[in-house]
């Protein structure tokens, strides 16, 4: 089980239902850190939105108490009146306001890795469910059925007609009858030889695959009765009697290749959750729910902030003028901090000769995952799939000196790589995407120092956009590996070295690392629980070798330098979509592509929202001004649901007064406040990443 470092507690959803077999091949050292890998909660998922209906009450414009102001909708020429309780502005605003409004509640669920009878549960609900379709459709053949992070599926090859979610009722209905017959679960050891006749005699082609692929004997297979069998190494509960029919239920269906390859048969995969109890069901579904009310392409799409084009082609993404506020900011955060920590910035071309990809080996090794090759002027280029042979170029373009050395260079570079159309997932999993990609040229000396400076740098670059939650895995040697003896146990005893340092725990993953050297990923744990794989620092001395990089030494003769790969978001647009589901759409002040709305109470009063406006943005405060002549419920409406951090209510109080009705999302009203005090506090707010405070 990886280690947790938790300051706070904090998987997704998603990843459960991917095809396996869909996803393309890594492309090489950054793309740990762009892929969607995400995982169930390990310890402590935070979830349950208990929603409290928070009336949105400003101080009266017109003077004194709480209320809201009522606008006769049919007069625009008479001057607003007040009143105690426009309970038609305050219904519509409640109503707005409380979907953000959470108070998650914290529960544990056990997992795979911390509870092995849960494991059997899954592993023999899995059974169960093939037993059961097999015997509702008798032509059907099963090939895989495995657990999972939350549960299970099997892969099922149907001849007839393919399976509908309406059957899925009917399949569980089947489940519930032979976990009531308690059926005992056997174990059977069997040459290879008897294993194929059995399969040859029930038709199952499938499983000869999957027994050609077992290299070790004996076969094991196992029994549910004596009606039911597959090839399987276990482990399994005693009986099906002991699976708590309560605490399982049937998903969804979806597509899966065979061997994921798309030239084979497609077949479909039934996917299951399966717990202890009901209770711990019950937090799963809730989970669940939690994460569809935060589901980044649905409030990309509610708030405006980005959309992909199918006419443009998948898996390319259009940032709308409020998404590219938020990503104009995340960007300057990450170059201003980089800058500071040392770092110069580069910028590369998007396409280069195809020449370069081979000396870097990814045409080699990764060619899949590549676009296919443009000819210019008889010479074959290719859109770059990352940045790191770029980088090197740079480096080789002057013979460097030991006194140079460490070299930061960091750039925020747009790459592009093939991935299938069933595996694009709105920003998580994209074909063109931007890389906070870095490479550190150092002696081996400097490494630990180094990459103490890149977990500083990704724990105050994370912990700003409010993750401070992690789990930290170190993968060392595997057994294909290029680099003596000597530079990999000094890179890991650098990498352990540096987590020391840190204090943070982390778990080793023996034999995990790249064959071009030792690595640390770091996943960060949102509001929900879940884990998201996203920073990696990881060192290569294949590059080095490849594009022939050196340094001159201090005795004058020429060396190898380490060079270190790393990415703290892993790609902007990633890291965008795990943002936007963390904060479930609810920016705080300083990323707010709208920072504070201000709401006239009748036209008249437009003339000094306007002069406000004009203030806030000399302080490069990020205003509107609502020009929809709506009733003032509406308006507050309409600023809850576009979810603005701060709004003010402009009424003839304010405006003889010179000031300002705020309500804030996170503590409601705050009272009327001077304009030079708002802007202030405001100004405070966006320096520190916090809250609002008057």
């Amino acid at each position: 089980m990886p280690a947790i470092l938790s300051r706070g507690t904090s998987s997704a959803v998603k990843g459960l239902r991917r095809p396996a077999g869909l996803l393309s091949s890594r492309l090489g050292p950054m793309s740990a850190a762009a892929s969607s890998s995400t995982k169930l909660p390990k310890t402590t998922l935070r979830f349950t939105h208990n929603t409290r209906a928070n009336a949105l009450r400003f101080p009266m414009a017109g003077g004194g108490g709480m209320g809201v102001v009522a606008q006769n909708p049919s007069s625009f020429g008479s001057k607003p009146s007040t009143t105690r309780a426009h309970s038609s502005a305050t219904k519509e605003a409640t109503s707005a306001s409380s979907e953000s409004d959470s108070a998650p509640k914290i529960i544990e669920l056990p997992t795979n890795d911390n509870n092995p009878n849960l494991l059997r549960i899954r592993h023999t609900s899995a059974h169960v469910m093939a037993m059961a379709v097999q015997r509702l459709y008798p032509d059907v053949q099963v090939t895989i059925g495995p657990w999972v992070d939350n549960g299970f599926y099997y892969d099922f090859y149907n001849p007839k007609e393919p399976f509908l979610e309406a059957d899925l009722k009917k399949i569980k209905k089947e489940m519930e009858r032979i976990i009531k017959s308690n059926l005992p679960l056997r174990r059977e050891e069997v040459s290879r030889e008897e294993a194929r006749k059995r399969i040859e005699a029930i038709n199952e082609p499938y499983k000869l695959e999957i027994l050609d692929s077992i290299k070790t004997e004996p076969i094991t297979i196992y029994h549910i009765g004596d009606e039911w069998w597959d090839l399987c190494a276990g482990p399994h509960v005693e009986s099906t009697g002991k699976l708590p029919r309560n605490a399982i239920e049937l998903q969804t269906i979806a597509g899966a290749y065979w061997r994921g390859d798309e030239k084979r048969e497609m077949l479909q995969r039934i996917y299951g959750t399966a717990w202890e109890n009901k209770v711990q069901l019950k937090a799963y579904k809730d989970l669940l729910k939690e994460a569809k009310r935060r589901d980044h392409r649905v409030l990309g799409q509610k708030l405006d902030l980005f959309s992909i084009q199918e006419d443009a082609g998948g898996g390319l993404v259009f940032w709308h003028p409020k998404g590219s506020t938020i990503r104009r900011l995340i960007e300057d955060f990450w170059k201003d901090l980089h800058l500071k920590n040392g770092y110069e910035l580069l910028y590369t071309p998007h396409v280069a000769n195809l020449d370069l990809w081979k000396t870097s080996g990814h045409f080699d090794f990764y060619k899949e995952g590549m676009f296919d090759q443009m000819d210019v002027e008889g010479d074959e280029y290719q859109i770059k799939p990352m940045n790191c042979p770029f980088h090197c170029l740079v480096y080789k373009d002057t013979l460097r000196s030991y006194r140079e050395l460490p070299i930061r260079w960091a750039e925020l570079g747009t790459v592009y790589r093939y991935e299938r159309s069933g595996t694009l997932h709105g920003l998580m999993r994209v074909r063109g995407f931007t890389q906070d990609d870095a490479h550190i040229f150092c002696l081996p000396e400097q490494l630990e120092d180094e990459l103490v400076g890149v977990l500083d740098l990704t724990e105050s670059i994370l912990s700003r956009f409010g993750f401070d939650s992690y789990e930290i895995n170190l993968s060392t040697r595997p057994e294909k590996s290029v680099g003596s003896d000597e530079i990999w146990e000094k890179a890991e005893t650098a990498l352990k070295g540096a987590l020391q340092r840190k204090g943070w725990d982390y778990s080793v993953d023996e034999g995990g690392g790249a064959f071009y050297g030792p690595k640390i990923d770091l996943k960060i744990k949102d509001a929900i629980g879940r884990t998201w794989q996203c920073s990696t620092v990881q060192c290569d001395f294949n590059l080095p070798e490849r594009f022939d990089l050196e340094y001159v030494n201090n005795e004058s003769k020429r060396e190898r330098p380490i060079m270190v790969h790393r990415a703290i978001f892993g790609s902007i647009e990633r890291f965008f979509g795990i943002l936007t589901e963390n904060v479930a759409g609810d920016f705080p002040v300083w990323l707010a592509p709208v920072q504070m709305k201000l709401l006239p109470v009748h036209e008249d009063f437009r003339e000094y929202c306007n002069e406000v406006k004009k203030k806030a943005q000399e302080h490069g405060i990020r205003v509107q001004v609502d020009s929809s002549m709506d009733r003032l419920g509406k308006q507050i409406r309409n600023a809850e649901m576009e979810k603005v951090p701060v709004v003010a209510v402009v009424g003839q109080k304010e405006v003889d007064s010179g000031e300002l009705a705020i309500r804030t999302r996170k503590a409601g009203d705050l009272g009327s406040h001077s304009v030079e005090n708002v802007l202030a506090s405001m100004d405070n707010a966006v320096k520190s990443g916090a809250e609002i405070e008057l």
